[in-house]
């Protein structure tokens, strides 16, 4: 009769560990990966014309610092104004400006 006892505390012992285990044990881990845009230097000759059209438009008396590029054929260009402040601007291939905050 002790053996049954002990058996069924055993068992009830063993079923109560295992479900406070899982219960505790499950991590939930959320990893957010956030792509940064990595713009790589550029010649300038490797503009599209409508960009350099756009370039010629918005800003015909800057000069153009440095130019770079994405993946996502987006132009990250270094303008240097007439009165010598730089300002850096986006556009896509196609000549249409991008706002980045």
């Amino acid at each position: 009769m002790k053996n049954y006892a002990l058996i069924v505390f055993l068992t009830f012992g063993i079923m109560f560990n295992a479900a406070a285990k899982t219960s505790f044990d499950i991590v939930e881990t959320v990893v957010v990966v956030k792509a940064a845009d990595e713009y790589v230097k550029i010649k300038s000759s490797e503009l599209t014309p409508p960009v350099i059209e756009e370039i010629l438009k918005q800003y015909p008396t800057s000069k153009l610092g440095a130019a770079f590029k994405n993946d996502k054929g987006e132009f990250k260009l270094i303008m240097v104004l007439k009165s010598g402040t730089r300002k850096t601007v986006y556009i896509d291939q196609y000549g249409n400006w991008i706002i980045k905050k």
